[in-house]
């Protein structure tokens, strides 16, 4: 169906933005490699992997000082349509369908799924 790549990106959801984007830069080196206005959305690169930071929604949307609102793990698939097919035969629930979104490695398709736990996982094959 697909092969396991490794981590594509972590997305953050944090109090104060600019704190935040100073720290990963200053403190662990990260660059900017982009800013999406329309979600507030600052992606930072570290090595081959990106840092997305968010702004914290209302308490009871994130867990702890921050929270995580999902990771993105990175796979090698020539059809990740039939991957969301498959998923949904099998039960699992898909947040929304095949979506292009941008990456670690690039724009492409990604996927939204939960775990059992209730974390968000995006499948995004690298380009």
């Amino acid at each position: 169906m697909f092969k396991p790549l490794g981590l594509d990106h972590v997305v953050l959801r944090v109090r104060d933005q600019a704190r935040s984007r100073r720290f990963y830069e200053e403190i662990l080196g990260c660059t900017l490699e982009r800013v999406n206005e329309k979600f507030s959305l600052v992606q930072l690169r570290f090595g081959d992997h990106l840092i997305d930071l968010l702004p914290a929604g209302p308490p009871e949307e994130i867990a702890g000082p921050g929270g995580l609102d999902h990771f993105c793990l990175s796979i090698q698939c020539d059809d990740l349509e039939a991957v969301a097919r498959t998923f949904t035969q099998r039960g699992v629930a898909l947040e929304g369908g095949v979506v292009q979104r941008y990456g670690a490695y690039g724009d492409g398709p990604s996927l939204y799924l939960r775990d059992p736990d209730g974390y968000r996982i995006e499948l995004k094959p690298r380009t």
